[in-house]
């Protein structure tokens, strides 16, 4: 009866989970769970207060194909322990650490003991902004002990005592936080491997030519001065996906320009500069990558 009772509570809590954070799967660890969650909106500011203890949550490609990929969680540590795995990479986080995770790419997160954290949802070109490769430093620990890490939390708890900040100081105070992690970020984020330095030419290829109808896997293959397997292959170590990653470029670059676009631009001629040819497309492209339409973005912003 005690172990059906707490299949539930673990169930309800997983299904909290999805509904907040994206498609996750669950298991329970040996020890006893608890698990819950409490979700904070303020305009651009999404957040998850997580606690929990004895479990464990993961995504693996099936997951991350059925969820929206625009996203980074940005894991602040309150409490306990928590262990984050991706790609190679472990952080394990203790009270005050932070780390970040690609909702791109498969994860783990082990709560081996009673845990508190904070899951901040932070769009993907503000994390990527200023850069086209390298392996950003995600499942890295940024330790408690650093200054900047301590402004950032500093600065989200302080945000989330306001819940009526407009649209905004919103955008404002979640730019602040990455501004703050983004020296990090970039220190660890420099590409040392011959291959990284071909994907960072590749890249560096595809923005020139991001505009072209003609941008496709066999001309960048032919251009770059490799196979189109070995270009796949490349992407596919980093686990992106040719084609998705062209189409999330000229997205990212679009919703670039609608933050400064007038309100009498036409939306299909935004779509139209980076590659979108059919404004239909474009518009279901969009939201499902931004959770809003091309147009509804622009009035946020202005």
């Amino acid at each position: 009866m005690a172990e059906s009772a707490s299949n539930e509570r673990f169930d309800n809590w997983l299904e909290h989970i999805n509904r907040a954070c994206g498609p996750f799967s669950g298991q329970l660890l040996d020890g006893g769970f608890h698990g819950s969650l409490q979700e904070y909106h303020a305009n651009a500011m999404k957040l998850s207060v997580v606690e929990t203890a004895h479990s464990r949550l993961f995504r693996s490609q099936y997951e991350v194909a059925r969820s929206n990929d625009a996203w980074f969680y940005t894991v602040f540590q309150l409490d306990g322990e928590a262990v984050l795995e991706q790609g190679n990479n472990q952080a394990v986080l203790h009270g005050g650490d932070i780390t970040l995770i690609d909702a791109s790419r498969p994860c783990s997160i082990m709560y081996t003991q009673p845990t508190k954290q904070i899951s901040l949802l932070v769009p993907r070109h503000l994390i990527e902004q200023n850069r086209r490769s390298g392996d950003l430093p995600c499942a890295q620990r940024l330790s408690a002990d650093m200054p900047v890490v301590k402004m950032s939390q500093r600065l989200l708890h302080e945000s989330m005592k306001n819940p009526t900040l407009n649209i905004c100081e919103s955008e404002a105070a979640l730019e602040a936080i990455i501004c703050l992690l983004r020296p990090m970020l970039q220190m660890r984020d420099a590409p040392h491997s011959r291959r990284d330095k071909q994907l960072e030419r590749v890249m560096g290829l595809i923005d020139s030519h991001i505009q072209s109808e003609d941008l496709r896997p066999e001309w960048i293959a032919s251009e770059a001065g490799m196979s189109v397997r070995s270009l796949y292959r490349m992407f596919a170590d980093k686990g992106l996906v040719v084609a998705q990653y062209i189409k999330n470029r000229r997205l990212d670059l679009c919703a670039q320009a609608l933050r400064t676009a007038s309100a009498t631009e036409k939306l299909a001629g935004i779509g139209y500069n980076w590659g979108f040819t059919d404004h239909s497309h474009f518009s279901t492209a969009f939201k499902l990558r931004f959770g809003v339409s091309p147009g509804e973005y622009r009035k946020r912003w202005q």
